[in-house]
């Protein structure tokens, strides 16, 4: 299968970053991808920033498939359930994909504090957000794929292990998404579904171009701000990574795994927008000092 024409897949979270990425990509193949988030053309997220999911969804259909904005909080449950009841209804029961890229963590982390001073309510909201939504947005995404006996659902976290990652909250949510798809393996592995967790590495996003004021263009420039900032990629290297997945009729055979961006453009050769192979792995064991993860 060269192509993903004909497939149907949910980008959950896919308004900007990773999960934008993520749904080009697969819009690049061919599928229908159901882009969604809070943050429309109509009304902004709490995170105040300007992408929306229509936008997104443009792009999908800009690359060659079939891009769906739909404005869906996965933190509520009827939302979620009629995204999926909507789903069900348009394309007879069928979905091949579910991302779970939803997050909105950033603006309620804060890496100065730590446990017992970090704000509590910003601390559980990241798991209502980062984990709760993931769940609620699997319970109902599953049924689809099981009347079907296929499917992959992907994990978007931070990170290919459970250490700790320099805040307790976000630890939690980035390691529960690693576990919640090690688990879904296991769960699902008589229905032929996989279920796989895959980070990206020093994701190059729009917020952290912002962050460094810088553009694509000259985004080396931001490693004059943070020198790790010159081994980042763009969130089209991921969802280069998740595009080959989706494209993979051997995939099952990753099933309950951690993968990265990095590793999967080894496996089957890919390079970020600007033909690099950015490998955030062998960086950071080479460059980044350690002692601040040492305990």
């Amino acid at each position: 299968m060269s192509t993903l024409n004909g497939k149907i897949a949910v980008v959950a979270g896919g308004t900007r970053g990773a999960g934008r990425g993520i749904a080009i990509k697969l819009g690049e193949a061919g599928a229908t991808v159901y882009v969604t988030g809070r943050s429309t053309r109509k009304e902004m997220s709490p995170m105040q920033r300007k992408e929306t999911i229509e936008d997104t969804a443009k792009f999908v259909t800009d690359a060659g498939g079939h891009g769906i904005p739909i404005q869906v909080d996965h933190t509520e449950e009827k939302q979620v359930e009629a995204l999926f009841n909507r789903i069900n209804k348009e394309q007879n029961g069928q979905l091949d994909i579910l991302i779970n890229d939803i997050w909105g963590g950033d603006p309620l982390t804060n890496w100065e504090k730590s446990f017992g001073e970090h704000d509590l309510q910003d601390g559980l909201q990241i798991q209502k957000q980062a984990v709760q939504s993931h769940i609620i947005t699997s319970h109902y995404a599953v049924p689809l794929m099981k009347k079907n006996n296929k499917g992959l659902i992907t994990e978007i976290t931070d990170g290919t292990d459970y250490t700790y990652r320099g805040n307790l909250y976000y630890s939690l949510a980035k390691i529960s998404n690693i576990h919640m798809a090690l688990a879904m393996a296991a769960d699902l592995k008589n229905h032929n579904i996989t279920s796989v967790a895959v980070t990206p590495g020093f994701l190059r996003s729009e917020a952290m171009l912002d962050l460094f004021g810088v553009t694509e263009e000259n985004w080396q420039e931001g490693a004059k701000v943070e020198k790790h900032f010159i081994a980042s990629e763009t969130p089209f290297y991921v969802g280069e990574a998740i595009k080959h997945l989706a494209l993979d009729t051997d995939v099952n055979r990753f099933t309950g795994s951690v993968l990265s961006s990095w590793q999967l453009s080894e496996i089957y050769n890919f390079t970020d927008i600007d033909g690099t192979q950015p490998h955030w792995g062998n960086y950071f064991e080479e460059n980044v000092n350690k002692k601040e993860f040492d305990f």
